[in-house]
């Protein structure tokens, strides 16, 4: 899909930033021209079997079209930032690499024991994940270290080569070092590397002081394995990424998304792939805030929905939530990361009824093939996409502008078996999947709101994603939630994402110490210790003064407790008033959350952390003046649509997203079409489009 226009300044030139989101069906190009102020988008099919090569040219396409054609395209780039999903489907699908493990004597099984906990405390048939080393590949070495760092027991080095070999012998790719304290006393991680070096010197390693410098043991070894399984499978994928860049003619060095919400250079993502296993759903976050600022927004809860899932996550005070630790697919990970929660809820998530005689939706995807029934590509089981067809929400006849052909005769015959076999009329069948599946994202998002302190009817719902717009407004009314903002391109938002967001990089020191006066000094020096790392970080990435920001943070708890909160450290030099202002807010935090505070308890201070940010240039959402609120030159015709509210077919007025202009109001029944999403506003609900070109949806 070409771009809307071409777009040059004034003079004939262009600065271009450019944000490249690669998905399975799609490759996302934005393209934002920081001296003209404009953004434009579009899309490209992806290339599965070679993800660079649509990555390529999509790139291409834009260089060809956006800079100045009387000079060297690829100089005016200034800025190339990207999402991929590489790492979390080879961590979904289990193909990562062939791992090997050195760990401390007596942890070889520690992977597979773990917290002794099932993954469902109901479900007696749930299955843990898949042990991403076997036990043949998992070695044990003499070392030991007691919890103040202190050498109990010398590394064994003739058993670190030992294994090394074994290794080697046994083909891995990828080796994870994790040693018990090594995040106090890094000595015997580090001389085990030195010796794998000099006995594997073309295979992946990585430590955990250097990959998750944390305690609790589990979880730092999970991390540290998740990142070797996946270690060589990045740096393959910007192997062959780079070169296509370089051979473009592009001098800029790009940058990878992290989970974070940050982006990094593909130098640093290749060895911490950990990192980026929300690379893709996190920019659509970032993105979101920035929306949200401008249209005056701070309390926000994000919906991205896709064909497979539905991303979500919470912006409290304009501000997004992240957390320090998360199971990502079954794997426990201590990493930065933005706080998305993740339910199998999607365009292709499959009708189905169970052995009582119920209807379920999910977490099974009709993927993209066979796909819905409605593609005709042979798929026979109901989707969600199917119902959305046979209640025409969803346009009966095609989708993509035009561009892929809809057989609503098709997904009505499979609607009307399942409700042959429930008792009820097909449209009642096709509703109440719609019903069952927002059930399930509501679920979600009550998830990372109520059961967090949040009441989401204080929030606006941001929807986002190809099905997002469509599902919006009935998941904000099954939550009492009175908005619904629905951005100008929420099909290619994720790579709108990349042009807002800056350099992030997070450095974390365990420290246990009683938040107590004769504990000053410890704290002071944990808080300066992670501080000099982020300054050192800022030095390397040769970022200017200017540019830089720091926030520091602990994680805190009760003496006894198991669990911390992440609580703000302010700025400037650890003083008693440092101490009580911590206090005070650890208070307040777990009063939020738990529903109480203990008086005079104990508080314990356990990690520092220090989050450099290098600010950059922005991609900004320009503001235009509000107009005529007559939205009648947007409609393009009218279609009978199914509505509970009506439990009847009802005309209603279709209107092209692309003629809708800031000021324009009209209320529903309504449907705004555009290419890459359909937004369904139902009886009772009013729209408008504000300055930045947002659709706003009022619910009664």
């Amino acid at each position: 899909m070409p771009m809307k226009d071409g777009i040059l300044n004034a003079g004939g030139k262009a600065r271009w930033r450019v944000g490249v989101d690669s998905g399975g069906t799609f490759t996302d190009v934005c393209m934002f021209d920081e001296l003209a102020g404009r953004m434009s988008v579009w899309k490209v099919s992806s290339t599965p079997d070679d993800p660079s090569r649509g990555i390529a040219r999509g790139v291409e396409e834009g260089m060809r079209e956006c800079a100045n054609p009387t000079g060297d395209p690829a100089s005016a780039i200034d800025y190339l930032g990207h999402g991929t999903t590489v790492a979390t489907n080879a961590l979904i699908t289990h193909r990562g690499s062939k791992v090997g493990l050195l760990t401390t004597g007596g942890f070889r099984d520690l992977l597979e024991i773990g917290r002794q906990k099932r993954p469902d405390l109901y479900d007696i048939f749930a299955d843990k994940p898949q042990t991403l080393v076997p036990r043949d590949l998992r070695f044990e070495v003499a070392e030991r270290l007691l919890h103040d760092g202190t050498v109990e027991t010398a590394l064994d080095t003739d058993a670190v080569r030992e294994a090394a070999r074994a290794m080697g012998d046994n083909g891995v790719e990828a080796v994870a070092i994790c040693f018990l304290y090594s995040f106090v006393n890094p000595a015997h991680e580090q001389q085990a590397r030195a010796i794998l070096e000099e006995e594997l010197p073309d295979v992946f390693l990585c430590t955990s002081h250097e990959i998750a410098p944390e305690f609790r043991e589990f979880e730092r070894l999970s991390t540290t394995t998740v990142n070797a399984y996946l270690g060589p499978i990045m740096k393959r994928y910007i192997r062959r990424l780079t070169p296509r860049f370089e051979n473009l003619g592009l001098t800029v060095p790009p940058h990878l998304t992290q989970s974070n919400g940050g982006v990094v250079r593909f130098d640093a993502a290749a060895e911490t792939p950990v990192r980026a296993v929300l690379s893709g759903p996190s920019t659509g976050v970032v993105a979101a805030q920035v929306i949200g600022a401008a249209a005056g927004e701070a309390d926000i809860i994000t919906f991205d929905m896709g064909g497979t899932s539905s991303d979500v996550a919470l912006m409290a005070g304009g501000q997004m939530t992240r957390t320090n630790e998360a199971s990502v697919h079954g794997y426990p990970i201590k990493a930065p990361m933005l706080d998305i929660h993740t339910v199998g809820a999607g365009g292709g998530s499959i009708a189905r009824i169970d052995s009582g005689g119920l209807l379920k939706v999910g977490p099974e995807s009709a993927g993209a093939d066979p796909g819905p029934v409605c593609y005709g590509r042979g798929g026979d089981a109901a989707t969600v996409t199917d119902a959305n067809v046979v209640l025409q929400v969803l346009n009966p006849t095609h989708l993509l502008g035009g561009r892929m052909e809809i057989r609503r005769d098709l997904a009505l015959q499979a609607i009307d078996r399942m409700a042959e076999q429930l008792g009820m009329d097909a449209m009642e069948t096709a509703q109440g999947i719609i019903s069952v599946v927002t059930a399930n994202m509501a679920k979600a998002i009550r998830v990372i709101s109520v059961q967090r302190g949040h009441d989401p009817r204080r929030y606006a719902l941001m929807a986002f994603g190809g099905a997002g717009p469509l599902h919006a407004v009935r998941l904000a009314q099954e939550l009492g939630m009175p908005r619904v903002i629905i951005p100008p391109a929420p099909g290619t938002l994720c790579a709108m994402g990349l042009l807002m967001t800056d350099l992030r990089a997070e450095f974390p020191v365990t420290r246990l110490l009683p938040l107590e006066h004769d504990t000053l000094d410890g704290i002071a020096a944990a808080a300066d210790q992670v501080t000099a790392q982020a300054e050192g970080w800022f030095d390397s990435e040769a970022i200017a003064p200017d540019r830089r920001q720091t926030l520091r943070r602990v994680d805190m708890r009760y003496e006894g407790q198991n669990y911390e909160l992440s609580i703000a450290l302010p700025d400037g030099p650890v003083t008693q008033a440092t101490l009580d202002i911590l206090r005070a807010r650890f208070t307040e935090a777990h009063t939020r959350l738990y529903g109480f505070a203990v008086e005079d308890e104990r508080i314990f201070c356990v990690t520092f952390r220090a989050e450099a940010i290098g600010l950059v240039q922005k991609a900004d959402l320009p503001k235009r003046a509000l107009g005529p609120s007559n939205a009648a030159p947007a409609i393009i015709g009218s279609r009978q649509t199914w509505y509970p509210e009506t439990g009847s077919f009802t005309e209603t007025a279709l209107y092209l997203r692309d003629r809708l202009l800031p000021g324009m109001c009209f209320d529903g029944p309504a449907i705004v079409e555009q290419m890459d999403t359909t937004t369904l506003v139902p009886p009772g609900v009013a729209a408008r489009v504000d300055e930045t070109g947002n659709l706003v949806l009022e619910l009664s």
